[in-house]
């Protein structure tokens, strides 16, 4: 119930760090939304029809759009406010005639978003009067409104190219790369993302991305058109598809439904791996095979929505350590992992930190390989080769955001000549064998290990993090050790050196070049803790240089 005030209005006042809210509608005291803005509504007697609609018990994350979307199919709407930190938003329609028939509309059938019941009753106010220099000051909630005047208008009468579910994205000035995560979490922030179908076209990177209505689509071009992914670079470019609908096939990194997260990735090594994955009969099992990478679930959509417009004139520079990349200048660009802090939702009980690895050669691949090799992204905690299908294993890392670096780094890398495929798996945990059940060495525990890479919080390693490549860092040399020493330590694994070098100012320290990645990939898992004297073991990693 509204307060009474002498003069006939009730002030809203809605300030970034939760300042004093008047009460009215049900929302009073203190509220936390971004969106600085300052609405006057009339005083009318409860229970009246009205042109301002009031929404109660709204998801935090919910957009403007979305709010907006709910009163399109029943005129024009002409103003909004969402106060997300009270779950409350208002929308103002063109005329009672058209609230009226969305409040009935509504009384008979629950309205809903993102997946929550929502409550639809009239305002007590007869208005929504908005100051211009507070109201809608967010992008956003400008976007939504020109996008909902503008479908109602006869801006939707146009030809093909006209406003549409369907935009087509080019990324101008790619100086890091974008994926198609990030533009999922981009996107998402608007509203719900259908479909993504990315490609190259004459060298530039785009996408198509579909969602439900057009509202949403209009919003996200009103809103990103123009705007830079990272500081100073990768630009959106946004216009209307001519295409109202995309026909995706597979779900993998160049496409993905989101409505259908069973489609194949169209790689039959990798179908057959997430079959396997899907029957597995161990415990622990989450929703789709993607559930760490993809889909509404995403774990990295919610770290997006933390880090996502964290800075001028970059929208996503507080999730590019996905990447992996080296730091830009003036701390620009992505980031390696270890410096971000990102932590996703529901890493603390482990889920999405385990990988199913297959396309293994089972007759040479061991536990440790994979431990030492995986171990160079995060720490492993344990690995399991399938008993009954041993081309194929299981890795749990100690946190999600390692075993995601980890699948980026060595998905489709060739180990003893079979290029290994890595993907999320359903389990939350790699399980031991119960105590006197036959394994045969195919399960091993490293939680306790002294070899893990990060085990010290800010450890150097995580800024020393590269993908694989020809030339390795070695490191922990005794002064004993000499060159020839370590060129017949890899000759005896039946690999040839092609160029080594000590480091001139620390001679513990050594570069050392293979005739390939995959050499380097066999040196770096059969010689990482090779025992060079009684007290010191060897240390290998891979290195962004070359001799």
């Amino acid at each position: 119930m509204d307060p009474q005030q002498p003069n006939g209005t009730a002030d809203y006042m809605v300030q970034s760090q939760g300042s004093p809210l008047n009460s009215g509608d049900g929302a009073n005291g203190m509220i936390n939304n971004n969106d600085a803005k300052r609405a006057k509504l009339d005083n009318m007697k409860p229970g009246n029809p009205s042109r301002v609609i009031h929404i109660r018990n709204i998801p935090p994350d919910v957009s403007e759009a979305e709010i907006i979307h709910l009163g399109i199919p029943f005129g024009r709407v002409t103003n909004v406010l969402v106060l997300k930190g009270k779950n409350q938003a208002f929308l103002e329609m063109e005329d009672e005639t058209s609230a009226s028939a969305m409040v009935n509309y509504f009384t008979n059938c629950v309205a809903q978003l993102r997946e929550r019941s929502v409550y639809v009753q009239f305002s007590n106010h007869r208005e929504l009067k908005t100051d211009q220099t507070h109201s809608n000051a967010s992008a956003s909630a400008q976007a939504a409104l020109q996008a909902a005047q503008a479908l109602s208008g006869q801006e939707t009468n146009k030809p093909s190219g006209g406003p549409n579910t369907v935009l087509r994205v080019i990324v101008e000035h790619m100086v890091y790369p974008v994926t198609l995560d990030v533009i999922f979490q981009i996107f998402s922030r608007v509203g719900k993302v259908l479909k993504i179908v990315t490609f190259t076209k004459n060298g530039t990177f785009q996408a198509l991305i579909q969602y439900p209505d057009v509202i949403m689509a209009q919003a996200a071009k009103l809103s990103l058109d123009g705007q830079n992914i990272y500081n100073a670079c990768c630009t959106l470019r946004i216009e209307y598809s001519k295409l109202s609908n995309l026909n995706v096939k597979y779900n993998n990194d160049k496409s993905r439904d989101y409505t259908n997260p069973a489609l194949p990735t169209g790689d039959p090594t990798m179908d057959s791996a997430m079959q396997m994955n899907a029957t597995s009969s161990a415990p622990g099992v989450l929703g789709s095979p993607f559930s760490a990478t993809m889909g509404l679930s995403n774990p990295l959509t919610a770290a997006a929505a933390a880090g996502a417009y964290g800075s001028p004139g970059a929208l996503t520079s507080g999730i590019a350590g996905l990447t992996g990349f080296p730091l830009g200048s003036g701390g620009a660009g992505p980031q390696p992992y270890g410096q971000t802090g990102i932590r996703f939702p529901g890493s603390q009980n482990g889920s999405g930190t385990v990988l199913l690895v297959s396309n293994l050669d089972e007759t040479q691949t061991e536990c440790d390989h994979l431990f030492i090799l995986f171990g160079v992204y995060g720490d492993v905690h344990r690995v399991k080769i399938l008993f009954n299908k041993k081309d194929t294993a299981l890795v749990q890392m100690a946190e999600a955001q390692q075993a995601i670096l980890a699948m980026t780094h060595l998905d489709k890398v060739k180990l003893w000549t079979k290029q290994i495929r890595v993907m999320p798996s359903k389990h939350t945990s790699v399980q031991l064998p119960k105590e006197g059940q036959p394994d045969a060495g195919l399960t091993k525990d490293y939680a306790t290990s002294n070899l893990h890479r990060f085990k010290k919080p800010g450890s150097k390693n995580y800024s020393n993090i590269y993908p694989p490549s020809a030339t390795l860092h070695l490191s922990n040399i005794p002064s004993s050790v000499e060159e020839e020493d370590l060129k017949n330590a890899i000759k005896n694994i039946g690999l040839s050196v092609q160029a080594f070098k000590f480091f001139p100012k620390d001679r513990k320290m050594a570069l050392v070049q293979l005739n390939s990645v995959e050499d380097a990939i066999i040196a770096l898992v059969k010689l990482h803790n090779f025992q060079l004297s009684e007290t010191s073991h060897l240390r290998v990693s891979f290195s962004k240089s070359t001799i």
